[in-house]
């Protein structure tokens, strides 16, 4: 077992040990699935494509959790690079989401709600952003509403991240490749009448309300709207995330630029925020299936930098027990809300070997700026 493994196991451990509140619950996972091995071929020197997933509220004890109910397997082990990252914002230990985002897609921290807006109001330019002037593609996918905190961090410029109206009309200002989550309402049933899916279509983008509406779509631009508001549970929207994780790279795979794409796992931190243990361990899940498609692609392309990091870690989760071979998590909480713990890294691909140590989430930028060579 090589150094970078046991690094992953010790963190694993860690987690068993942390203090939490009495109240505790154990939760059975039944819907385990096959971990498929992950065989890479020679990479690059450095990456055309970086494919970024964001496990929303995702701390050391959430990813422990997971790889216990799944009987100690997941997709993310194949991501062997591993680092921790702070996560306060510019006016707060511990972050929201609109500033843990805007971090990551912009190198610079704001105050929390913000969306990639310095403290002069003067836009960020984001990973997002620069990526498509340098002629790569580029796509965001959620499972929240696709105007949430942390995909508007990549790609609007807003003070409040509540202004959902405002963040969606932003999509019309940068020229994004494909886009997936819910939030149609926000483009279609605005207070100012207007319907943005009419603006996206005279841009040429081609529309639709939901994955099974794109199946034949093969090029962008396109916007893939899942629902009206934010998506269901991860048990109700079944395999969607990994759908459009393999619709999304399908489609930004066709640049021969390369492409930048953010993938969130949006309801991590809703599961976090009810002290939900079985809500996160099957938002993680569901996340570490997207990432598993990310990674086939990754291993067979040669030339795609996969990242796997959070924003901030969400409940001050902390593990009582378990048992790999029932699936079983014990937890406990500390908080119903963020905190300020330092969260995971992990990297697979060219260039992976930048994102191992202890760093700020600003570095993240830079770090994929410069793999881009931008």
């Amino acid at each position: 077992m090589n150094k970078l493994s046991v690094l992953f196991y010790l963190l694993v451990a860690i987690s068993f040990n942390i203090y939490a509140e009495e109240d505790k619950a154990t939760y059975i996972n039944e819907n385990r699935y096959e971990v498929k091995e992950i065989k890479p071929v020679q990479f690059s020197e450095t990456p055309k494509n970086i494919i970024l997933f964001i496990g929303d509220g995702m701390g050391i004890s959430h990813l422990t959790a997971a790889y216990t109910a799944n009987g100690g397997n997941l997709y993310m082990q194949y991501l062997r690079h591993i680092g921790l990252i702070t996560t306060h914002s510019a006016n707060n230990y511990v972050t929201d989401s609109a500033a843990g985002g805007s971090a990551i897609a912009t190198g610079q921290k704001v105050t929390d709600g913000t969306v990639a807006l310095d403290q002069d109001g003067i836009a960020i330019p984001t990973i997002l952003q620069i990526s498509d002037q340098h002629g790569k593609a580029t796509g965001l996918v959620a499972t929240s509403s696709i105007t949430h905190a942390t995909p508007a961090s990549f790609i609007a410029h807003q003070p409040s991240r509540n202004m959902k109206e405002e963040i969606a009309e932003d999509f019309l200002k940068t020229d994004i490749d494909i886009f997936i989550g819910g939030g149609l309402q926000h483009f279609t049933q605005r207070e100012d009448g207007r319907d943005l899916t009419e603006d996206l279509k005279e841009k040429g983008y081609s529309v639709f309300t939901c994955l099974d509406e794109a199946t034949e779509l093969t090029s962008g631009p396109a916007a893939i709207f899942t629902a009206p508001r934010h998506n269901s549970i991860y048990h109700e929207r079944g395999d969607m995330l990994p759908r459009a994780t393999k619709k999304a790279i399908q489609v930004l795979s066709q640049n021969e630029n390369g492409f930048f794409m953010m993938i969130e796992g949006s309801q991590i931190d809703w599961g976090g925020h009810n002290n939900d243990t079985g809500y996160i361990i099957g938002e993680m899940l569901d996340m570490d299936r997207a990432v598993g498609v990310a990674l086939e692609f990754a291993a067979k392309n040669g030339e795609t930098l996969v990242i796997v990091t959070s924003d901030h870690e969400t409940g001050g989760m902390a593990l009582h027990g378990g048992d790999y071979e029932k699936g079983s998590v014990t937890a406990g909480y500390t908080s119903g809300n963020h905190t300020g713990s330092m969260v995971p890294v992990m990297a697979f691909g060219p260039g992976a070997e930048e994102f191992i140590g202890i760093y700020d989430n600003t570095d993240l930028f830079y770090k994929m700026i410069n793999l881009f060579g931008f």
